[in-house]
């Protein structure tokens, strides 16, 4: 029987029930940067995998829409209010301000030098940064992004959906920060 609440909830389980690999594990020391995000229902999407992997914030720049707006709430079921997060018209001013409190900025983009997301070791903190749904991050972001991050693409198109990258994006995170947390 399946029982995925149980199997990957972060309260504590009785004594009885071995605890699961996220207990303990808390907020998951990761910050999304959304820019120029054009659809509202991939802003909503953000919010439920933001939610899923328990980020510390979005930050909903320039025309993302925000959880005010009835269709990221109709996609995000409740995540936005569980999910911290911030508006900023220019994105370089949530950039700058998490790169001085030592968070690695990556940019997830499938530029020219883009490490492949399986192979790249994140520095926690992190920031992701998403850009417009067909532009991608603007020259000016990616400058100010230490690293620039690609998922695989061996099809035929070269990009996912923004907010499937996203959530594929973070759970990868997730994944990675659990095993660092074991290895300590």
């Amino acid at each position: 029987m399946r029982r995925p609440f149980e199997e990957t909830a972060p309260a504590v389980k009785p004594a009885a029930k071995p605890a699961t690999p996220y207990a303990g594990l808390g907020m998951l020391p990761v910050c999304v940067v959304l820019d120029h995000v054009r659809s509202m229902y991939n802003v909503g999407a953000f919010f439920r995998a933001a939610d899923g992997v328990r980020a510390e914030r979005l930050y909903l720049c320039g025309i993302t829409a925000r959880p005010t707006q009835p269709a990221v709430a109709k996609t995000a079921l409740g995540a936005e209010a569980s999910v911290a997060w911030q508006h900023y018209y220019d994105a370089l001013v949530p950039l700058r301000m998490l790169a001085a409190r030592g968070y690695q900025i990556a940019a997830m983009e499938t530029s020219d030098e883009a490490v492949d997301l399986f192979d790249w070791q994140p520095r926690f903190p992190v920031c992701v940064v998403f850009g417009n749904e067909v532009d991608g991050v603007g020259d000016a972001l990616l400058a100010g992004c230490q690293v620039h991050v690609r998922l695989p693409m061996r099809g035929f198109k070269h990009s996912l959906n923004v907010a499937t990258a996203g959530g594929v994006v973070l759970y990868e995170l997730l994944r990675k920060y659990r095993r660092l947390a074991e290895a300590r």
